[in-house]
């Protein structure tokens, strides 16, 4: 049965919903735990008190007004943060199992386990060959066979192979812009993580190319924990398995509203606000 719903004044369509598929569907190991998780920038608390669990092999959007923090939200599960002055986090933040935010752990390893994909595509000024295998040759990769393996293999899997295969050599800027995406998130899986973060991925691209990155992010959660940051409802409604509802308090701290499964949070919220929100009420 497939479900539709409105939002902004548009028909929303979410992918065919199976009856009775929070019994019939085991829930998924939890790759991530937040636990009271505050993200802090100097005084200012950005995010606040998240309680949430984040399923393995299944694309979670985020979504809210803005200002509520969900980039932030999103940096912390990488520790993207750390690279800017006075931030820090408060609560407990772990992946699978381990306490991401521990002395012993190294933000650079973690970096590479849970990668990353920008708003705006961000390809080096290098060739498309050496975009996707720039992170291996870091991690210590140095034979020309296993590279070429690595960079076919994450292209293919970024379902852009095809398209660059003949010009490995050109530079990857010169890309369009769905493409300079598409790279860098053949980039991003090329060092094997276990999670992408995905902040906006389509924001600058147009409807064609957008569809494009929502059918390949379905591809990936095959293999891969997705994350997802949008302002796009329609996107949200689309391409995800579980949304998570963000909003702020009279401080503007963004807090957790919502969090369930997609088809579920769009046609039946549990939360006015969350139902103001998704049918274009407010925000």
């Amino acid at each position: 049965m497939a479900v539709e719903t409105r939002a902004e004044g548009h028909a929303i369509e979410l992918r065919p919903v199976i009856a009775n598929e929070a019994t019939s569907v085991p829930a998924p190991e939890a790759v991530f735990r937040l636990e009271q998780l505050s993200c802090w920038y100097g005084p200012f608390r950005a995010v606040k008190d998240i309680d949430l669990a984040v399923g393995a092999k299944r694309i979670t959007a985020i979504i809210g007004p803005s200002g509520t923090g969900k980039s932030t939200l999103l940096r912390a599960l990488n520790r993207m943060n750390d690279l800017i002055e006075g931030a820090h986090v408060t609560g407990q933040v772990t992946y699978h199992g381990v306490e991401l935010y521990a002395p012993e752990v190294d933000p650079v390893e973690v970096r590479r386990r849970i990668g990353m994909v920008f708003q705006k595509p961000n390809p080096f000024p290098k060739t498309i060959y050496e975009n996707v295998a720039f992170g291996p040759r870091v991690a210590g990769v140095r034979g020309k066979d296993k590279l070429d393996e690595i960079v076919e293999s994450s292209l293919r899997r970024a379902a852009i192979w095809d398209e660059v295969k003949d010009k490995l050599g050109s530079l990857g800027t010169a890309l369009s812009g769905g493409q300079q995406q598409r790279l860098c998130i053949a980039r991003a899986i090329a060092v094997e993580p276990d999670v992408i973060l995905m902040d906006e991925p389509c924001s600058a691209l147009d409807p064609v190319a957008t569809l494009r990155i929502e059918e390949l992010m379905w591809e990936l959660k095959q293999n891969y924990t997705i994350i997802i940051v949008t302002h796009n409802m329609q996107q949200a409604a689309r391409a995800s398995d579980e949304t998570v509802f963000l909003t702020m308090d009279e401080d503007r701290a963004g807090y957790l509203v919502e969090k369930g499964p997609t088809a579920q949070l769009f046609t039946n919220p549990q939360n006015r606000l969350t139902e103001d929100y998704v049918s274009g009420r407010f925000g």
